[in-house]
Parts: C-alpha cells; structure tokens; sequence
C-alpha cells in the first residue's frame, strides 16, 4: 500500500511530509523546492492487543508502540506541486502526475489561510480561495484520467471487435489503466457509477467519457484534505467554507509546523507527546525559554481545538477509512512471543477483504500452501481460511508446514 502527497507548490506538502515521515528534507518558502518525489516511512496509528487486551508490553519489529497505540508503518510519496494545465505537461506536470500512478489513495495539501496562490508565491492572507484549490487540483487528476482513456479509446473498441460479443470491456479499459494500479473492479464499480452498464463504448458521449474517467479517478485514487495552516487568523471560517462547499469530501484541519515542532520536541525529551494526541506534557520546563514556552502554549490551544496538529488524523483517514485497510497482528494462543523472545514483534497492515488464507500467505507462501487453519486468539475461536478478518485481529495460522 502506498499514498501520495498532492497540492500545489508551496502550501506545507513538505511540511506534511517531514511531519508524517520525521524524514529530513529541504523546507523552502518557495515554489518547486520539491522537483523529485520524496519517498519515506509514515506510520497508522492504532489500539495495541498486546498492552491492551492482554496486558504484556510488545516489541515492535518494525513501527512502534507508546503507551499501548501501535504504529504500523506504510509507504508515502511526497511528490511535485502540481500547476493548472498539469495534465497537458506545463511545470513538468506529466512527470509529476506519472509520480502518482502506483499510489493507492491520496492526500491532498490545501493552504487554507489563502496566502499562496495557483502558481505557489506567497500572497496576502486571504487572497487566495482554498475552494478554487480543490476545483483546480481536482480538473487536473480528472483530464489526467481523460486523456489516458482517450490515448486508448481505439485499441480497446479494436479489441472489442476481434474478441467475442460477451468480452466485457471492462477487462480491455483495466488492462488500459493497469499502469494505474486500476481494477477490474473499479473499472465496473464506475461504468455502474456513470450508469453506463449494457451500453456499448463506441456509443459513449464525450460527456459519458469524462463522466466516467471522473469516477474511476474517484473510486482508484480516493482522496482525503489537509487543511494545512489552520493556526492562521482567518482559516477557520475558510475550513468551514470549504465544509458546506464540498459535502462529500473530508477536510480535517491540520497544522504541519506543529506537528514537526512537538516530534522535534519530543525527540529531545522535553515533552512527552504521542502523535495523534490532543495535549503533550512537558518535562523538562527549564529548558525552554519565555519565548518557547509561549509558541509551545500557542501549539497546545491549536491542538486542543481542531483536535490534534491534523498529522495523523489524516494518515489514519487515508488507510482506514479512504482505503478500509486492517492491521492483523499474528500470535498464538499459548505464545505471543517469537523464536527470539519479543512479544507480538509484527503486526501487517491487509485490504478490507483480507481473510484468514490471505493472512497466511502473507506471512509465508509454505503457511498459505499447507494452510488447516487459523485460530482468533483473542476469542480462542478456530476460523476457516475464508473468514474475513477484523481490524486489530490476532491470528494464529495453523499449518501442516
């Protein structure tokens, strides 16, 4: 699984990044500081079974775990700021764009306070609308689909015509998209979408095109919003605008300087701070000065009114709900430790469908081939190798292997 950054030059994808990721790259108040995709670790954040349900500490072979939240690590692209006229290759957009083919959902960075505009230069406060972000950002990913499907129009209604009468022709426009990461399934979750089902390609409009080339943009890059700059006078009432504009989409209001200033913070062992908390606690007072105690007081009403610095709110948004994904977590009924002794050291991060066969795969190709069964730990419940797994679940592969 992987997600992608996206926004317009200058507007705290960076900043977002770096927060997410702790990965040290360049911050500039400058339009393309990023030309090549940043490429670094983020982690989900979720309830721990080993502290929380059976009441041992773990040790986390990859991610980590405070105070019994377990932090599971994914991959995530921070690529280019896109321009308007992306989708037809102005500011190397087809480059940019090319950069978010194999990403699974995506975050978009939008300046919320309105101080930089569509060609990323700082502005006045305010003078920019975020709402004309949201459109600008969304014509350019939708023409990017358009296009593409248009390259192919052709071979696909060719294909059509060589093949059988019953070949669906959602099977030729995935193979089409497969550079995408697009599915054969989405590819049919938006022909229903755009009520295009039973009605022959070569008899779509140009409007049933672009309707279409829309959903499956929709459906195989979903898309959550980074509010970023939230602490900014002025950006709550254009959070709120942006709300009642654009009902079906989630906005959740983020602040990416904060989020850095607390790890950095964290780092140090001045504060204690879990990501994705609404406070901190400071532990080392004497070591900040007037000034810092005042900006890290500012940070904590910001937190504590949005909820948080946005951070990972949005990264957990992006995999639970965008994308429905679970963390399992293996163990046994008798031992949750591995051959060396760590308590719950893995925990994997599978699709909505995942079940219990799919698990054992994932943890081996042997486990998966000589799969018996499986065993719910928590519920110490044998299940069958079809049985979709819960998120937070701890299983138990049973394997003649």
């Amino acid at each position: 699984m992987k997600i992608g950054i996206i926004g317009k030059p200058n507007i705290g994808k960076s900043s977002f990044f770096k927060a997410a990721t702790m990965t040290d790259i360049e911050i500039q108040n400058y339009p393309f500081t990023t030309i090549k995709p940043n490429i670094g670790v983020a982690y989900v954040r979720a309830e721990c079974p080993a502290e929380n349900f059976f009441k041992v500490k773990c040790n986390p072979q990859h991610g980590f775990c405070i105070d019994g939240q377990r932090f599971v690590p994914f991959e995530l692209v921070d690529v280019a700021g896109l321009v308007p006229g992306a989708a037809e290759g102005k500011g190397l957009g087809n480059l940019f764009l090319d950069d978010l083919s194999n990403v699974d959902a995506l975050i978009h960075i939008i300046d919320i306070s309105g101080s930089t505009n569509m060609q990323g230069e700082i502005i006045e406060v305010g003078k920019n609308d975020p709402v004309e972000d949201v459109k600008f950002i969304e014509k350019e990913l939708d023409d990017w689909y358009f296009n593409i499907f248009m390259r192919g129009k052709t071979k696909i209604e060719r294909q059509l015509r060589l093949m059988a009468t019953d070949t669906p022709v959602e099977k030729f426009i995935a193979e089409h998209f497969s550079g995408l990461n697009v599915r054969e399934k989405q590819v049919i979750d938006a022909i229903t979408k755009s009520n295009l089902k039973g009605k022959l390609i070569t008899l779509w409009s140009d409007d049933e095109y672009k309707t279409f080339t829309k959903n499956l943009r929709l459906i195989s890059k979903p898309m959550v919003f980074a509010a970023n700059k939230i602490d900014i006078k002025g950006s709550e009432s254009n959070f709120n605008r942006l709300v009642s504009t654009f009902p079906q989409y989630s906005f959740i209001p983020t602040c990416a300087l904060a989020e850095i200033q607390l790890r950095f913070a964290e780092k140090q062992k001045i504060i204690k701070y879990v990501p994705g908390d609404n406070d901190f606690q400071i532990l080392e007072p004497n070591k900040l000065t007037d000034q810092q105690k005042q900006g890290i007081e500012k940070i904590r009403t910001i937190m504590q009114k949005v909820n948080g610095t946005g951070v990972q709110q949005t990264l957990n948004f992006a995999v639970f709900n965008l994308l429905k994904y679970k963390i399992i977590f293996p163990g046994g009924v008798n031992k949750l430790e591995d051959s060396k002794g760590n308590v719950m050291p893995d925990a994997f991060l599978m699709p909505p469908n995942a079940t219990t066969l799919d698990f054992a795969y994932k943890l081996h190709t042997d486990f998966g081939d000589n799969f018996i069964g499986a065993i719910d730990v928590k519920k110490k419940q044998k299940i069958g190798r079809e049985t979709v797994l819960n998120n937070g679940d701890v299983i138990e592969i049973l394997s003649s292997k």
